[in-house]
């Protein structure tokens, strides 16, 4: 007999703020706990020195999460410079210091440098993995392996604050997939002659997702009591915090398809159509939502993943 699955059901996106201090999978079950949900996964780790957006995925809104994984993403960094650490944040341990000599023009032409494409070598400490294992298990152990560079782009640098007295800076940076800000601001205190580390990371967006749509945990653990108070069912003041989970397709073109050709659709038969773009697509069969699919080499639309609600 098989077994049942513990949770509800239920689908949507949240955008959590992550909280300082924990990981983003232990975020993620904490939110999870708190839904009662069956199924969940997160969008793109954060360090547990970093806060900010954490798009969860519940139910079968985790078809879609490679499309927030392969989104851009903007940042709010604060770095302490003149001293190096091993994980170039602070929650590393301190392998150099130097003292800070550079003027503000020369501060602000190195943080400019850093706009547009360019080669980034992620760090040691990052959770990629090499032969099966995170590279900050290798880290570790002192063991250093080979890491290929990765093309990256930053879209937007500004440096908000320079505090000449703490040697502190603060910048906003708005980058593509895959960036690690940390490497960005190791990087730049080897640039300046200084050395420097993150002291403060928070993630204020994910593709188009606003950050005054984020929750705290506390604030969930909030309305999960409120609606115990009320004696309502958890999901009367939860479920309202979901966003649909096709806004994470929102850059995809859409295929208006009918009812018919949706149930077909859900149960991964081609539909026939006049046209159908190339790329991904968004699948919509009369008004709702079934799924994404593609142009098979015929020219029609074929299911790529559609929702279990589609068949």
């Amino acid at each position: 007999m098989a077994r049942r699955s513990k949770g509800r059901p239920i689908d949507g996106i949240l955008l959590l703020n992550k909280p300082q201090g924990i990981s983003s999978n232990k975020a993620l079950q904490q939110a999870k706990g708190i839904f009662f949900a069956q199924k969940a996964g997160h969008t793109g780790a954060l360090d547990p020195l970093a806060t900010g957006m954490l798009p969860i995925c519940f139910g079968e809104a985790t078809k879609f999460t490679q499309f927030l994984l392969d989104t851009d993403k903007t940042y709010v960094v604060r770095a302490q410079l003149g001293v190096r650490t091993t994980t170039s944040d602070s929650d590393g341990e301190v392998v150099e210091e130097r003292p800070v000599v550079i003027t503000q023009a020369q501060l602000e032409q190195e943080v400019a440098s850093f706009l547009g494409e360019s080669d980034q070598y992620p760090s040691m400490y990052s959770a990629l993995k090499y032969q099966g294992q995170p590279l900050y298990k290798y880290a570790r152990e002192g063991i250093e392996v080979p890491r290929k560079c990765r093309k990256i782009n930053v879209y937007r640098i500004t440096l908000d604050e320079y505090d000449e007295q703490t040697q502190q800076i603060q910048m906003t940076v708005h980058v593509s997939k895959g960036t690690y800000i940390r490497t960005i601001v190791d990087d730049l205190g080897e640039k300046l002659g200084c050395g420097a580390h993150v002291i403060m990371l928070h993630r204020s967006e994910v593709g188009h997702y606003p950050s005054d749509k984020m929750i705290t945990l506390e604030e969930l653990e909030e309305k999960l009591q409120q609606a115990k108070s009320q004696d309502l069912a958890p999901s009367a003041l939860l479920d309202e915090l979901l966003l649909p989970m096709d806004t994470a397709l929102v850059d995809l073109p859409v295929v208006e398809i009918s009812r018919e050709q949706g149930i077909a659709f859900g149960h991964g038969q081609v539909v026939t159509l006049a046209e159908v773009p190339e790329g991904i697509v968004k699948v919509v069969a009369d008004g709702q939502f079934v799924g994404i699919g593609e142009r098979n080499q015929h020219g029609h639309l074929k299911a790529k993943r559609a929702l279990s609600s589609a068949q």
